[in-house]
């Protein structure tokens, strides 16, 4: 009868233990208070705002959240033709998502953690770094790792350490340290600072000081610092600061647009050269510099670096002027003039969504903010891919208020 008895208490302790391991720390909706000065759509309600945002988290949820090969792991479908299922960026980007909506969704731990099994299942070259990208039988396309998908990871493992604490079946905060200390050591260059292309880059590659511009996340790179105190992380947000400082000046001085790649970085740093890697847009403002804005606004959102604030105010002032403070002008990608790429002049959620969270770090664009927020919600899941649509709802959690900083 004690034994029954103990046994009964064990399990209800181990219960309850279990219970608060689930209980999130940060619930959506957060009403984060950004940076004094800062704005949010303010046209709508907050609690309409949190609504819209959770009811985009739904769709997008049922979409892309996919079941791996083995039990317990989960996938962010890549939706792309091809061979491809899920890429590394896609898994940072649903990592992101769903340690930020646990509170209001019962699931996201359970989730969060299938997509951690599935980042463990597929390492890199390297200890702690991802495989970027795994085909429809869940095995590598290759071994080598893109560095965004790892610092979303990373940053996500931050969050979830906040969130859920570490001392459940995973240590987020050990595993978060781990991979920040791969990122500086593989995909850092130690000269010039900058992120590399990959970690298949080598000291003696042609592209070791070439950088791709929408891997520049400043607020990624401070929390990085806080959580390793390795302050190395603040020369990476330094220079990078610098750097995108003088390509707007020398580059783009009237539109303040940054390229997808910047090659040269050890003597002249300028915009990479047609299919430098992806397209003959290469040195324009096309699918990797999309996300700039967003990935640089942020920063002066949780921590009010004036950097920010400067760098994306410079292209605030431009999109307005050229759209004439009409969203649905937004093009699909521009030339570093700030001109129209051609035949782009369609709807592209990833450089619309961006462009609102730029917008919200000076109170003179609230009419413009208010607009592109009612612009990108109205687009429906069913007609964007995974990067649009992940894109948007990533910008959305920041727009309702409720991206906030990891400890």
């Amino acid at each position: 009868m004690l034994f029954k008895r103990f046994g009964t208490v064990t399990i209800l302790l181990f219960l309850s233990s279990q219970l608060h391991a689930q209980h999130a720390g940060r619930p959506f909706p957060q009403h984060v208070s950004y940076f004094t000065g800062s704005i949010k759509p303010n046209h709508i309600s907050q609690i309409r705002l949190d609504q819209l945002t959770l009811n985009f988290y739904t769709q997008w949820k049922k979409r892309y959240i996919k079941p791996g090969c083995h039990p317990g792991e989960y996938f962010i479908w890549f939706e792309r033709k091809g061979n491809k299922q899920c890429v590394s960026e896609g898994q940072g980007y649903g990592m992101l998502i769903s340690v930020q909506m646990a509170g209001a969704d019962p699931s996201a731990k359970s989730i969060y953690d299938g997509l951690y099994h599935y980042y463990k299942a597929h390492p890199g070259n390297h200890p702690f770094l991802m495989a970027w990208a795994q085909n429809r039988n869940c095995r590598d396309v290759d071994k080598s790792s893109a560095a965004d998908g790892d610092m979303d990871i990373a940053y996500s493992l931050l969050l979830a350490n906040t969130q859920w604490g570490s001392k459940g079946n995973i240590n987020y905060l050990k595993e978060a340290n781990n991979l920040i200390g791969a990122i500086m050591q593989y995909e850092i260059n130690p000269q010039t600072y900058s992120v590399l292309l990959s970690d298949a880059i080598e000291y003696d590659s042609k592209d070791y000081y070439d950088t791709r511009s929408s891997d520049f996340m400043p607020d990624h790179f401070k929390a990085f610092s806080r959580a390793t105190h390795d302050y190395r992380w603040t020369k990476v947000t330094n220079l990078n600061y610098r750097l995108f400082s003088i390509l707007q000046k020398k580059s783009s001085p009237d539109a303040g647009l940054i390229p997808d790649f910047i090659v040269h970085l050890d003597k002249k740093a300028q915009p990479a050269p047609p299919d430098f890697l992806e397209s003959p847009y290469d040195g324009y403002y096309n699918y990797n510099a999309c996300r700039v804005p967003w990935r640089i606004a942020t920063d002066y959102l949780l921590t009010g670096d004036k950097r920010s604030k400067i760098i994306v105010g410079k292209i605030n002032s431009w999109i307005r002027g050229t759209t004439k403070n009409k969203p649905d002008n937004i093009s699909a990608g521009y030339t570093l003039a700030g001109n129209d790429i051609k035949n782009r002049y369609f709807e592209a959620l990833s450089f619309i969504g961006p462009f609102a969270v730029s917008a919200m770090v000076d109170k003179k664009n609230q009419q413009w903010l208010n607009d592109v927020w009612d612009y990108l919600v109205n687009f429906k899941l069913k007609d964007y891919d995974y990067y649009d649509n992940s894109i948007k709802l990533q910008n959305m959690i920041i727009l309702s208020g409720n991206y906030w900083e990891a400890n």
